[in-house]
């Protein structure tokens, strides 16, 4: 028993460490992996969002640091996503796991072919700009970030459309125990046009509210185990923070290219256990 438990903080960092790197929420791998060594999916969905919420926890200070995380964009799109992660938890006993599995590797999969193909960096650095301006806009779902030397502005784009995408992100998370962060972090970078590296820290800054309105359901239901569920909060707490520092020192391609393999990988394991 002491061995599955270490086993557990052991996934949980891992998976934590790679969801915060490209903003998947951690919970998306770990999920498919204790699926796929023999716990049912109504057992590691509870698992998997308690390493999202932690994990958000533990590298939301480093990420605020960083004026990397858009607390207006976030708040926005959250109540999009906790709206669908309340429905996806109440009727998360009457879809079929198989079906669940096969939807979610199939756009994991889509979502990474769609974020590899696009070349090169669509926000540049405007010169004209300076540390004085880094930080959100008032009154508006635009702001600044700093990319080494240089300062990045940047504007939300199509706010209806990444909405809808938010809302079926949060309905994942219910559903499968996943943040939803897989198509959250895309529906930014892609479909609301903010950059990548902007997207993937206030995606894992807010996932934390979408586990967490799924996870007061699973608890009324008397679906968490405290002992597994704190082992797996112990590691991701440890190796979110770990993604979180290694997300600020890569360049905003390499987050994206990053984030297209670790889709693909998803998104066979969820095809293969289906």
């Amino acid at each position: 028993m002491l061995l599955e438990h270490l086993g557990l903080a052991a996934l949980g960092l891992l998976t934590a460490c790679i969801g915060a790197v490209g903003g998947l929420g951690g919970a998306v791998i770990l999920v498919p992996i204790l699926v796929f060594t023999g716990k049912s999916i109504t057992e590691a969905a509870p698992l998997g969002l308690v390493s999202v919420a932690a994990g958000s926890l533990a590298a939301g200070a480093f990420q605020l640091r960083e004026h990397t995380v858009n607390h207006r964009l976030g708040v926005t799109t959250e109540t999009a996503a906790t709206l669908g992660a309340l429905t996806g938890a109440l009727v998360s006993g009457v879809v079929s796991e198989a079906l669940l599995k096969w939807v979610l590797g199939l756009v994991a999969i889509s979502t990474a072919v769609v974020g590899g193909r696009r070349k090169g960096v669509r926000n540049l650095p405007d010169p004209a700009l300076g540390p004085d301006d880094v930080g959100e806009e008032p009154g508006a779902l635009a702001g600044a970030y700093p990319l080494r030397a240089a300062v990045v502005p940047y504007r939300a784009r199509h706010l209806g459309a990444g909405l809808g995408m938010m809302g079926v992100a949060g309905l994942v998370a219910g559903l499968a125990g996943t943040s939803g962060g897989f198509l959250k972090t895309p529906a930014m970078s892609e479909v609301m046009r903010v950059p990548v590296k902007v997207a993937a820290a206030t995606t894992t800054f807010t996932v934390g509210i979408t586990s967490a309105a799924a996870l007061i359901v699973l608890a009324v239901q008397g679906r968490i185990s405290p002992v597994p569920a704190a082992a797996v909060a112990l590691g991701s707490l440890i190796g979110a923070q770990v993604g979180a520092q290694l997300q600020g020192r890569l360049s905003p391609p390499l987050v994206r290219r990053s984030l297209s393999a670790a889709l693909v990988v998803i998104g066979l394991v969820l095809i293969v256990t289906a």
